[in-house]
C-alpha cells in the first residue's frame, strides 16, 4: 500500500512544485542528488539570536528549505531500519548543503540573505549539521505542521501505525546563519587550485 501511495505523490508533485513556486538547487547546479528545494522568504517569527551572533528579526530575508519528501521516501523504500533510514536521511541531507551554499552565494539577493530557514520533526543529528532548533510556540501553527506532517512520518516508518500520531517528534524551526552556513560547507580552494588560476592568469597577461 505504502510503494501506491508513494508512486501517485511522485506523479502529483510535478503539480506542487509549480504551485509552491519552489526552486530545485539541482537544477542550477546540474547536480540532481541534492535534495533541497527553495524559496525566499521574510522571517515572521520572534527575534532569535544565533551562536555565532547573528540576530534574525521580523521581515528578515532568508532562503525557506523544503527537503524533496517524496524522492527521499522512494529512495528509503525497501529499507526496513529505522535507524538506517534516519542515517540515510542525514547523508542526503549532510551532502546537499555545499549546493545550498553555493545557490546562497550565487543568488542575486546573497547581499540581503541572512540565512537559511526550515521546519522540520526530524530533530536527530540537525547540531552536527550546524542548525540551531527554535520551538513553535503558535500553538495553532503547530498543530497543522503536525498534522501536515503526518502523512510523512508514517510513511517513513517500517510499520506505519495511526497510532504513532502521538509518538510524532514536535515541529520545529531550524535556522542556521548565512555564515555559519558559508563556513562549514564552502571549501576554500586549495594551494594546487590557487597555483593553477595563478598560472591561467599570467598566460593571459
Amino acid at each position: 500500500m505504502r510503494r501506491y501511495f508513494i508512486k501517485l505523490w511522485l506523479l502529483l508533485d510535478p503539480f506542487y512544485y509549480r504551485l509552491t513556486r519552489l526552486t530545485y538547487i539541482g537544477k542550477y547546479q546540474k547536480r540532481h542528488s541534492n535534495i533541497f528545494r527553495v524559496r525566499l522568504t521574510k522571517y515572521k517569527g520572534r527575534p532569535v539570536t544565533l551562536s555565532d551572533g547573528t540576530e534574525i528579526k521580523k521581515n528578515d530575508v532568508l532562503i525557506k528549505i523544503h527537503l524533496h519528501n517524496v524522492r527521499i521516501l522512494n529512495e528509503l523504500d525497501g529499507v526496513n531500519n529505522d535507524i538506517k533510514k534516519a542515517f540515510l536521511i542525514y547523508a542526503l541531507v549532510k551532502d546537499s548543503m555545499p549546493g545550498l551554499a553555493t545557490y546562497i552565494l550565487t543568488h542575486k539577493k546573497s547581499p540581503q540573505i541572512k540565512g537559511i530557514i526550515g521546519i522540520t520533526t526530524l530533530n536527530k543529528g540537525i547540531k552536527r549539521l550546524g542548525f540551531e532548533s527554535f520551538s513553535i510556540y503558535n500553538r495553532y501553527y503547530r498543530m497543522i505542521k503536525m498534522l501536515t506532517f503526518f502523512p510523512i512520518y508514517l510513511l517513513s516508518l517500517s510499520k506505519p501505525s495511526i497510532k504513532q500520531f502521538k509518538l510524532q517528534p514536535d515541529p520545529k524551526y531550524i535556522i542556521m546563519s548565512k555564515n555559519q552556513l558559508i563556513t562549514k560547507y564552502v571549501k576554500p580552494p586549495s594551494k594546487k587550485q590557487v597555483k593553477q588560476k595563478e598560472k591561467v592568469g599570467h598566460s593571459t597577461v
